[in-house]
């Protein structure tokens, strides 16, 4: 008789004012290859209304860690974790470390380069680049880990320099969910893979406070929390990162370098 699906349910340095210090023109030969560049995207900020079991207290959901990784932790924490050589993980085969421009300052800098003439693709973006590295605005987003014996990956990420790169999210995935067959044999071993996740889930942090998958650190959504699905936890704070996108889309307005227009 199989047992009852657990139900999981998926839910610069300091911001250098940009000045005239660096022009568009006078832009660094920088080779980006090294490591991947993409572009900032917009995040789902549509949260589930959440609430406490009856009976349950909150939990200090920020003292969680997944694989050692901790909400609010930066980018040098989470690098000494990881990739000094002494962790269970290893940097994902392909783009581990993944360095964002914050849309609102890549709109700026694609401004401020056309301003000084730069049109050719290539060039414009290898402008961006250059003037984003030189003020503190490209940052690291994202961090992939791995560990390919048993089929775990960690991904983290992180807030823009405005609020000191700190992880917002942590993604934790392995493989409970998978089974070569669909005989029964395979779905008795995929369904003890899963209890045997979920009473580790448990032993670690606890039952969940709200629901049968969440852990919630207040009743707001926006405060941090902690989800579990088959398989996969995300522990994430939607406020730090609600944060950071206020943050950048001020300044961001703040520092464009528009025409000195005189009327």
């Amino acid at each position: 008789m199989m047992m009852k699906k657990i139900c999981f349910l998926m839910s610069l340095c300091c911001l250098t004012i940009m000045s005239n210090a660096v022009l568009a023109d006078d832009y660094d030969d920088l080779s980006f290859d090294s490591f991947a560049i993409v572009d900032d995207v917009d995040s789902d900020m549509t949260m589930e209304q959440v609430s406490l079991n009856s009976g349950a207290a909150v939990v200090n959901v920020k003292q969680f860690d997944v694989a050692g990784v901790m909400l609010g932790m930066n980018y040098d924490q989470v690098n000494d974790l990881f990739f000094n050589g002494s962790g269970l993980y290893a940097p994902s085969q392909k783009n581990s470390v993944v360095y964002t421009i914050n849309k609102e300052w890549k709109y700026n800098l694609d401004y401020e380069c056309r301003q000084n003439n730069i049109f050719v693709p290539e060039q414009l973006e290898k402008c961006i680049n250059s003037l984003a590295r030189n003020r503190g605005l490209l940052y690291v987003s994202e961090v992939h880990v791995e560990r390919t014996f048993t089929g775990e990956t960690v991904d983290v990420y992180f807030t823009s320099n405005a609020t000191d790169n700190l992880v917002w999210k942590v993604v934790y995935n392995n493989d409970v969910n998978k089974m070569d067959g669909e005989s029964e044999k395979f779905a008795n071993q995929r369904e003890k893979k899963i209890l045997a996740f979920w009473q580790g889930v448990i032993d670690k942090y606890g039952v969940p406070n709200s629901d049968e998958d969440k852990w919630i650190s207040s009743e707001n959504a926006y405060d941090p929390m902690m989800q579990a699905f088959y398989g996969q936890l995300v522990l994430q704070d939607k406020g730090l990162e609600a944060t950071d996108s206020s943050e950048n889309i001020h300044k961001a307005r703040e520092n464009f370098q528009a025409k000195p227009y005189a009327f």
